[in-house]
């Protein structure tokens, strides 16, 4: 029998809005044409578990991290303005220092009661992360959302809803950190933030010069469910990938393959392994979309450090149904690392923020679609206000608004753990297949149960 779901109350005291603690410009400040794409014109929801610190004993989580919060925003003093929009749809920040919204709430639970596996979904989202009515457009809205709710036991949560368009995962790592920081006592960030938006301008006059199948025109009766679900039938389940299951997937691989990224083989493995979830018509073409940022690569030396703007993009690999299914992991992995080697380019880069001006800043293609988003080495996990490095610290849910789609890769305990979400009979199909890519008895006698992937 499955255990019953965790039930708890939050008791919230009425939102503020925190303004930066010193006077900051009053001035317009552009977006990227990466940043004001349609694809990311929505608010993503990120949580952090903090155990009880003794050493901290007396001290108020939410008190330390409100005056952080102010101190912080004077560096980062656009997240305290409101987004508008220009003509071509281009949005503007106006930075008037209106402030983010803060809600401070104690619950009568303990970090404990949420079990040994903090991964998504989780209890009780709603009542951790409360929508503040009007608050959750993108235009004229606070950018920023905090609740920071104290825990029975001594710890406590830390919730964030952040509108995408203003910065990415590392970039949204940059911010947080520095709001940490300020909460052990700095007086400045250690990086200092940079906004330099026009370094991923369109040129003029704009030439895209790659195919771009991620922004394919979706056909009109194709809708933001992908997958054509009722909202209430999709079940979201995490899956971990351990050390055991990642070798297991690359003992499938011919030997020239075995050495691609763990990225490379668990998008891959996931494509496959939804596509045939799904059981959908074998001459449709399904896309995989990988996010490849240009930080931390050769190409993307021109971003400078404390760049927190988005910086990535969406390279994608298509295949009829038939042959995904049919064909051997490795057909989907060569697919997978053609499409990420063509992303990693500075010009790739470029074609798109020049196609968002040329094509009136469009959505990235919802039908018979999968993304994928790396945090792996964003650094959100590393956010530590003074109570050490969180539990969990990450995305709090699988998909983005009501679109099911997207998985992130979230870094726990020296493995990967991946929200997915699917219909309930293709999540039951998926779990299988995935249990069948991860057995290792194509090379060994088959392992004990505690050596298959783990479903959470």
């Amino acid at each position: 029998m499955a255990p019953s779901p965790l039930v708890f109350t939050v008791q919230r005291q009425m939102p503020v809005l925190v303004t930066p603690a010193k006077p900051t410009p009053h001035e317009f400040k552009y977006l990227s044409d990466i940043d004001d794409q349609e694809s990311l014109r929505f608010q993503i929801p990120l949580i952090h578990f903090y155990r009880n610190e003794p050493c901290m004993s007396g001290v108020d989580p939410a008190k330390v991290i409100r005056e952080a919060l102010a101190r912080a925003l004077v560096f980062y003093y656009p997240f305290a303005g409101r987004l508008r929009e220009e003509s071509g749809r281009k949005l503007v920040v106006n930075c008037t220092g209106e402030g983010v919204l803060f809600i401070e709430a104690d619950a009568n639970v303990r970090l404990q009661d949420f079990g040994d596996n903090l991964q998504p979904p989780f209890p009780c989202m709603e009542e951790l992360l409360f929508d503040v009515e009007g608050s959750a457009g993108v235009l004229n809205c606070p950018l920023l959302l905090i609740q920071v709710t104290r825990l029975l036991c001594g710890g406590f949560i830390f919730a964030l809803r952040v509108n995408h368009t203003m910065a990415d995962g590392p970039g949204m790592a940059l911010f947080m950190n520095a709001v940490a920081e300020m909460a052990r006592g700095a007086t400045a960030p250690s990086v200092l933030p940079v906004w330099s938006r026009e370094l991923l301008r369109a040129r003029n006059p704009p030439r895209v010069t790659f195919e771009h199948r991620e922004y394919d025109e979706d056909m009109p009766h194709d809708s933001h469910n992908t997958i054509n679900t009722p909202p209430d039938d999709i079940t979201h389940r995490s899956f971990y990938f351990g050390p055991r299951e990642i070798s297991a997937l690359r003992m499938r691989l011919p030997e020239h393959l075995r050495k691609s990224s763990t990225f490379e083989i668990l998008t891959a493995c996931l494509w496959r392994c939804r596509t045939m979830a799904l059981q959908l018509e074998p001459e449709e073409e399904v896309r995989m979309m990988g996010i490849v940022n240009a930080r931390g690569k050769k190409e993307g030396d021109f971003l400078p450090i404390g760049y927190y703007g988005n910086a990535f993009t969406y390279p994608t690999a298509v295949s009829k149904v038939k042959h995904l299914c049919n064909e051997p992991v490795e057909y989907a992995l060569e697919l997978v690392k053609k499409a990420k080697s063509q992303g990693m380019t500075r010009e790739y880069l470029q074609s798109v923020a020049d196609l968002m001006v040329l094509r009136g800043r469009p959505h990235f293609t919802i039908a018979k679609s999968y993304l994928v988003s790396d945090l792996t080495r964003a650094g959100l996990e590393n956010v530590d206000f003074g109570w050490g490095k969180a539990v969990y610290g990450s995305v709090a849910k699988g998909g983005i608004g009501d679109i099911p789609l997207v998985s992130f890769y979230v870094p726990f305990r020296n493995g990967i753990v991946v929200p997915v979400c699917l219909p309930s009979a293709a999540m039951d199909r998926f779990v299988k297949e995935i249990e069948n890519m991860t057995s290792d008895q194509i090379t060994a006698p088959p392992p004990p149960p505690s050596r298959l992937l783990s479903v959470l």
